[in-house]
């Protein structure tokens, strides 16, 4: 889809790669450029609309579907890493990450699908993550949140494929954000992530692999599995 006159919503847009999926998208036209996040104080980016959105509560999502009514471009950003083991990490913080990185998109897409469709099929882009395709050691709950999220962004496109909305699942290694700042490792910028991102939408693309590591994790998945154990 062409980005030059749609309409926006992004959660997470307070920060990180939220704020700049906000900012890319005004500064390639966009009509209006919704910022959602839990607390619309936090959202600093001027020329947004910010709204109170937490991704994991349903009464808030619904609300948030009737106040931007015009969404063409549903951005599914928000996500959270508890850093749990599975085997023997906290159960409530592994939901968490499930609530948010799972059921927050599927929430979201649930009651904005009907939205794009009258606003001529529109698009939908999941944030996913290189982590979609291997466990990662002490946060591994994470990964199994993005493993579903990246099946669930399949299942959007195979569901959505009627009305017209192009689904489009964008993974990425290490983005250098607040999540990320404790790890000394490579990391791709904000800007560059998000830029590949929309590049892919307006070349009508449903798949971006941003970074080197998320390629390499993607091609190991036709090797056996202990290729995919960092």
């Amino acid at each position: 889809m062409k980005i030059a006159g749609s309409v926006a919503l992004v959660t997470g847009a307070n920060r990180g790669i939220g704020e700049e999926f906000a900012r890319q998208l005004l500064q390639r036209g966009a009509k209006k450029v919704y910022a959602a996040a839990r607390s619309a104080s936090s959202v600093k980016l001027e020329g947004v609309y910010a709204l109170d959105l937490d991704v994991t509560r349903p009464d808030q999502v619904e609300s948030a579907a009737s106040a931007a009514a015009d969404v063409s471009l549903l951005v599914n950003n928000a996500g959270i890493a508890t850093m749990q083991p599975v085997v023997t990490g906290d159960l409530g913080e592994i939901r968490r990450d499930l609530e948010t990185n799972l059921f927050g998109p599927l929430l979201m897409t649930r009651a904005f699908a009907e939205v794009l469709a009258r606003n001529g099929g529109g698009a939908i882009i999941d944030v996913l993550s290189a982590a979609s395709w291997y466990a990662v050691p002490g946060n591994a709950a994470y990964s199994v949140s993005k493993a579903a999220a990246w099946n669930l962004t399949n299942a959007f496109r195979v569901e959505l494929e009627e009305q017209g909305t192009q689904v489009l699942g964008t993974h990425v290694g290490l983005v250098d954000t607040d999540m990320t700042a404790a790890w000394d490792l490579a990391k791709l910028s904000t800007r560059d992530f998000v830029t590949a991102t929309l590049d892919g939408l307006e070349a009508g693309a449903i798949e971006v692999v941003a970074d080197d590591l998320a390629l390499s994790a993607k091609e190991a998945l036709a090797g056996p599995p202990r290729t995919l154990m960092l």
